[in-house]
């Protein structure tokens, strides 16, 4: 059975903005054409930070044989306010088999999920980090609490569930306080095109690796107090853009902590170049408070370099099961420990180069995920009126 798939998401790319999100909803929408063959639309907004994206707005563009359609917004980030997304989606949601809403908060996601419920159609969202307990409790305003008490968490309870990890839906569990129809299943992420065998760097010093938007939750305040006293020969490659002022207050910590020799900032890498900077390091370091999934773990192990992250992020138990890396809390004596006992472990730092490459190949194989997906779209579509059902699918 061929569908026809709607995806709604405040940004698409050319948006590299945005991050990771940007990346994970077009990597889904262009592998359901792909390897699926399905008819796959995407209504968007024209939004690329405080600027709009330079495209022709309010018409269908073929993007990677997917049909995008870039709608004015009239607000910015965090709001984007588009009316006239919301009028296509009320013409046109008769066209559809499956609704599928990325992210929340933002009034793409929330409006499109209220004219989903006018039309009785049936709505899946993904909330890819939303709705997690640090976005929600970090920083939520007095309104954002009161919106989601009073129309927020009514409209959610409508919603079927599509997760990225064990985590996020325990987080999701948590915040709605009622069982709600959950399905679990990875994102779609690049991988490492060449599958030759790695050799580890041949640098005398520990080569570690921070790739990611630089932004307060990737908690790399505490990485830089971690390499204050740092007791092994190490360097540390910092890959990737964010706001000016919070970069620079990085910079001067690194500073006033005498690290800032140790330190390179290479700022945001093309993805032509991502898998070679990541090639070239012994770890990736990922500190944060929260992470939904983190695209970068699966990127990193592509090419057998080994990771080390709290156990915030959403792969934390994948990587503990298949023994890729390594768990820190998030403090700094304890990723200082950690980072040295991890530079003693040539071993198991060659081993993890070994086999990583081919077991994410083989679990993030695209063709095997997007039949996963359309399984599930499947299920929900005849399962349309069973909405209480709680499944999930770990990998």
């Amino acid at each position: 059975m061929k569908l026809n798939i709607l995806l709604i998401s405040a940004s698409y790319k050319p948006a590299y903005i945005y991050g990771g999100p940007t990346m994970s909803v077009s990597q889904l929408a262009e592998n359901l054409v792909e390897f699926g063959g399905h008819a796959v639309s995407v209504y968007t907004t024209t939004a690329n930070g405080q600027s709009e994206l330079d495209i022709e707005s309010n018409i269908c563009h073929l993007v990677n044989g997917v049909n995008v359609t870039y709608f004015d917004r009239i607000t910015k980030d965090h709001s984007h306010f588009s009316p006239k997304l919301y009028i296509a989606l009320w013409r046109n949601i008769h066209r559809f088999d499956v609704i599928h809403l990325q992210a929340w908060w933002h009034l793409v996601s929330v409006l499109s999920a209220v004219i989903c419920i006018f039309k009785n159609k049936t709505f899946i969202l993904s909330p890819r980090g939303t709705l997690s307990n640090y976005s929600f409790n970090n920083k939520t305003t007095f309104l954002k609490k009161t919106f989601h008490n009073l129309m927020g968490k009514p409209i959610l309870l409508r919603a079927k569930f599509l997760l990225t990890s064990k985590k996020e839906q325990d987080d999701l569990i948590s915040l709605l306080k009622k069982p709600v129809p959950c399905f679990v299943l990875p994102n779609f992420v690049k991988t490492s095109p060449d599958k030759t065998d790695k050799k580890m760097p041949s640098s005398d010093s520990f080569e570690l690796l921070f790739l990611s938007r630089i932004e307060e939750k990737k908690g790399l305040e505490f990485l830089l107090a971690a390499l204050r006293n740092c007791q092994i020969p190490y360097k540390l490659t910092i890959a990737g853009s964010g706001q000016k002022h919070y970069v620079d207050s990085l910079k001067r910590l690194s500073q006033s902590l005498k690290i800032q020799q140790n330190i390179q900032w290479i700022g945001h890498v093309k993805d032509e170049f991502k898998f070679e900077v990541l090639n070239q390091h012994h770890l990736l370091v990922l500190p944060s408070y929260d992470e939904n999934f983190a695209n970068v773990v699966v990127e990193s192990l592509s090419v057998g370099t080994a990771v080390l992250t709290t156990p915030n992020v959403g792969l934390a138990d994948f990587i503990v099961k298949h023994n890729l890396g390594w768990l820190c809390a998030q403090k700094s004596e304890d990723i200082k420990s950690k980072i040295e006992y991890i530079f003693t472990q040539t071993q198991q730092l060659k081993i993890i180069r070994s086999i990583a490459p081919n077991l994410i190949d083989t679990i993030f194989k695209a063709e095997n995920l997007t039949s996963k997906y359309i399984s599930y779209y499947s299920t929900t579509l005849c399962n349309d009126k069973d909405h209480k059902r709680n499944v999930s699918d770990n990998f």
